[in-house]
């Protein structure tokens, strides 16, 4: 019962928010300076008289007030249609489901990859502290925490696919390649060098966080206590370091779904992959209303269900903690 009164409220929030979002985003979208039917109709603007100008407007509605435009947008939502796109000329549910498959792969490697090693390191580094082992690993974490995501991904790609040749220099696919003639072998090769560039910067966050809680936990007064009695130090990571440090490396972990997101529009477009990312680049260049806020909702979703997993596991990891009760 605890757990479904969680859900209830959580559900309750998710849809207030995303009601705020959507509302934040189409007036952000609104006040844009990016003519619609200019973006629409690209380098062909010229050649386009003011009566097709004139249709193309009324056909995406733009002629109508924002609050009516609005208003209609969310009648449709409501009946579970999100628009069509301007630029796919597909259904936006069609579009941002595509489009996320594609993201998933890497967003989801991305994430293990950087949820794994970077706590591994963060152990390695507070059960080391002061050596040179943690000096290496903290230089390391500074170094990449404060690294864009674009300049990185322009190096790995200059390094491993123009140098050395060893990547593919674009696209989650080989170019002129029919999707069912792709090989695992040639996804893995096109997803590689987008993973790792945001495996490597989300390392660098929760290596420097777990290092500091485990550094806080092995000076308490319950490890030196341990430490009196004749436990190693292995021992006590065991027994007193890694459930006082999960819960925080969980948290950062799932927080990191919103950022990592951020970091895939910028790989996805450095290496041309075509997913949620560069579609969202494309649809806020673009003017593309219906797909910019039906990904905007979607990704709202996608972060706000990933901290209700951390808040569900919590209880699951250390029982002490009560669903639903606010810290």
């Amino acid at each position: 019962m605890n757990l479904l009164r969680y859900l209830g409220k959580k559900l309750i929030r998710l849809f207030l928010l995303l009601f705020t979002m959507s509302v934040l985003s189409f007036t952000l979208v609104s006040l844009s300076p990016i003519d619609p039917v200019q973006a629409y109709v690209g380098a062909e603007m010229m050649r386009i008289g003011p009566e097709q100008r004139e249709r193309i407007a009324e056909r995406w509605g733009l002629n109508d007030p924002p609050v009516e435009r609005y208003v209609r947008w969310l009648s449709s939502l409501l009946k579970g249609d999100l628009g069509t796109s301007a630029i796919y000329n597909q259904p936006v549910s069609q579009v941002i489901r595509q489009r996320f498959l594609t993201s998933l792969g890497l967003m989801g490697t991305a994430w293990v990859l950087s949820g794994v090693f970077g706590f591994l390191l963060g152990v390695i580094s507070g059960a080391k502290e002061g050596s040179w082992l943690d000096q290496a690993i903290r230089f390391y974490a500074y170094l990449l925490a404060s690294t864009p995501t674009f300049w990185l991904a322009l190096l790995l790609l200059i390094v491993f696919a123009v140098s050395l040749k060893w990547a593919p220099i674009c696209c989650a696919t080989p170019p002129g390649v029919l999707p069912e003639q792709v090989t695992l072998a040639q996804r893995l090769q096109h997803l590689a060098l987008p993973a790792l560039t945001l495996s490597i910067i989300g390392i660098a966050n929760i290596t420097l966080h777990t290092r500091q809680k485990l550094v806080q936990v092995l000076n308490s007064d319950y490890v030196l206590f341990a430490r009196a009695q004749g436990e190693n130090l292995w021992g006590i990571l065991w027994q007193h370091g890694l459930r006082n440090i999960s819960l925080p490396a969980i948290t950062l972990q799932f927080a990191s779904i919103s950022e990592l997101f951020g970091g895939s529009v910028l790989a996805e477009q450095v290496f041309a992959y075509p997913g949620l990312g560069q579609a969202t680049v494309q649809a806020g260049l673009r003017s593309d209303v219906p797909l910019l806020l039906g990904i905007v909702l979607f990704s709202t979703i996608f972060v706000f269900t990933g901290n209700t997993l951390a808040d569900i596991f919590y209880h699951f990891i250390d029982p002490r903690i009560r669903l639903g009760v606010e810290s």
